[in-house]
């Protein structure tokens, strides 16, 4: 393969202009022959830049409202001739065909367009590429001869090529190529996960009860971070987020100050942000390795920063902090006491007074992440993914809390409405902490949590211990049911007044029977909350 190719003419053809001018124009002075079409070449000719038109040169007029431009033998065949070939340059001579050696693409913005709000199906189906991506698949096949830029980020490496050396050498044509052949692998994931969104919602208007699953989902990635490792030193570790997913998210935050963040980071930071999102009333909570070490919900945002941090505060120490409102200087000056130690802090946003604390007060001033989502609503109904040996598993995502229309009052007291609302947060809480689940809450606020146990009344003693005199007239959640009494007599021991749990075990009775005897309220949801 031949190594340094001399650029002597290039086909322009962009629905990205940025830097084209300059490009076009540094080109220009090295007197380098241009051809365009359409949008491109009014936008080159406005600028001064003279270009030769597609059209004239074919001998073939744009048609179909712009939808055939660059479609034609006279293009395609100066792009894929082999310069080596004898009968491939005779071929060209016979048709008058001109060899390209630059080809600069980019395609119609899809995912831009499909991202806005209210975009319907047929402006979505007007912003699928035909001619761009058959001309950077063409270039990139033949860059052992032809330059091909995607991106306005390659212009001035091409440009200074040109200038220095006359044209590209064999090494940067082949990084050109992957790069395309990426930036066309990740424009048809998008347009096939569009069309499998779409279709997907229409079946699951027909049938809300199951949701459709399509048969294949592409995932749509692009690399935005590499991290320093992951979950630990020798680990190799990269961010990546999904092409065109445009709105407010984790992913999206805006970092107002802190060092970089790691893998742990983020995977603590999702979990933060998940306990709390949904909550209605202002809300905090802590995360520790993925489990929420303690959590609040309080009108006074500052309170529920206290009683969050108050409920384990030794896991609390070097902890993952949400919050559902933005951050005010009460909650910042809560969190700058002595003894207080924060990795990261991600809220919606956060008040100038705020920022200021806590990044001149505490003694991890310098390196604490703050992370700005700005306006999240709840969480939609979404898919999950979990990566396993070759392969995903993949399942609806839990929207929203609980209704709890259905629960089922099965012992105890009657409930009163301060009960009830204790008995809503503990039940929102246990979902967000790993299987076996135990969680002890009181004032809406977490004090103890088991997670993780392989036996669910060794979840209880620990959700319990964590508790301590907090368990007095406290309530407790389980994920799942329990198996057998046992847990209810350790409950009754440490003051526990109320239960909710899915129920649907065997000894169901049983379990009812206890609460029946400890004076215990027992609410059945019919719903469990694994997580695994």
């Amino acid at each position: 393969m031949p190594h340094t190719i001399r650029i002597e003419r290039a086909l322009l053809s962009v629905s990205d202009k940025r830097g084209l001018a300059e490009f076009a124009r540094g080109l220009a002075e090295c007197g380098v022959e241009m051809f365009s079409s359409g949008g491109t070449r009014k936008h080159l000719e406005k600028e001064g830049i003279s270009v030769r038109e597609v059209a004239e040169y074919t001998g073939f007029p744009e048609m179909l409202d712009g939808r055939i431009k660059t479609l034609h033998p006279k293009i395609h065949g100066g792009i894929l001739c082999r310069h080596d070939r004898e009968d491939d340059l005779q071929s060209l001579q016979a048709h008058g065909i001109l060899k390209f050696d630059l080809v600069v693409v980019n395609l119609y913005p899809f995912e831009e367009t499909v991202a806005r709000p209210g975009v319907v199906w047929d402006e979505a189906i007007e912003q699928i590429d035909i001619g761009g991506p058959t001309l950077v698949r063409g270039a990139a096949k033949n860059h052992a001869f032809v330059t091909l830029a995607t991106s306005p980020d390659q212009y001035d490496g091409i440009l200074d090529a040109v200038r220095n050396e006359g044209g590209t050498n064999l090494a940067q044509r082949r990084h050109l190529a992957a790069a395309a052949f990426a930036h066309t692998a990740a424009y048809d994931g998008a347009i096939a996960d569009y069309f499998a969104r779409q279709l997907a919602a229409k079946n699951a208007a027909k049938d809300q009860a199951t949701p459709a699953l399509p048969e294949t989902w592409p995932l749509n990635l692009r690399r935005k971070a590499l991290l320093r490792y992951g979950e630990n030193p020798y680990q190799a570790a990269a961010l990546y987020e999904r092409v065109g997913h445009e709105e407010p998210c984790l992913i999206n935050a805006r970092q107002l100050h802190g060092k970089e963040l790691s893998y742990n980071n983020w995977l603590d930071l999702s979990a933060a942000w998940e306990v709390v999102r949904n909550w209605p009333a202002p809300a905090v909570s802590v995360i520790k390795h993925n489990n929420p070490c303690g959590a609040a919900a309080h009108e006074n945002l500052a309170m529920a920063t206290r009683r969050a941090m108050d409920g384990d505060p030794l896991s609390a120490f070097g902890s993952v902090l949400a919050f559902n409102r933005e951050m005010d200087a009460a909650s910042a000056e809560v969190l700058a006491e002595p003894d207080r130690f924060v990795e990261a802090i991600i809220a919606p946003g956060f008040a100038a007074d705020a920022v200021e604390i806590l990044t001149t007060k505490p003694k991890w001033k310098a390196n604490v992440r703050l992370m700005e989502l700005g306006a999240t609503p709840p969480v939609a109904d979404a898919w999950h993914f979990r990566h396993i040996d070759g392969g995903f598993l993949v399942q609806q995502q839990v929207a929203g809390l609980d209704a709890d229309t259905s629960w089922e009052h099965v012992a105890g007291p009657e409930l009163d409405d301060a009960t009830r609302q204790e008995l809503r947060f503990a039940w929102e809480m246990v979902r967000h902490v790993k299987s076996n689940a135990i969680v002890v809450c009181r004032e809406q606020s977490l004090c103890g949590a088991g997670a993780g146990q392989m036996s669910r009344v060794d979840s209880v003693e620990i959700a319990l211990k964590k508790a301590g005199k907090r368990s007095r007239e406290a309530v407790l959640a389980s994920d799942a049911f329990f198996p057998f009494p046992d847990s209810i007599h350790f409950a009754a021991e440490a003051g526990i007044r109320a239960v909710i749990q899915p129920g649907g075990s065997r000894r169901d009775a049983e379990v009812i029977a206890a609460c029946q005897e400890r004076n215990i309220t027992m609410l059945f949801t019919g719903r469990r909350h694994f997580r695994h």
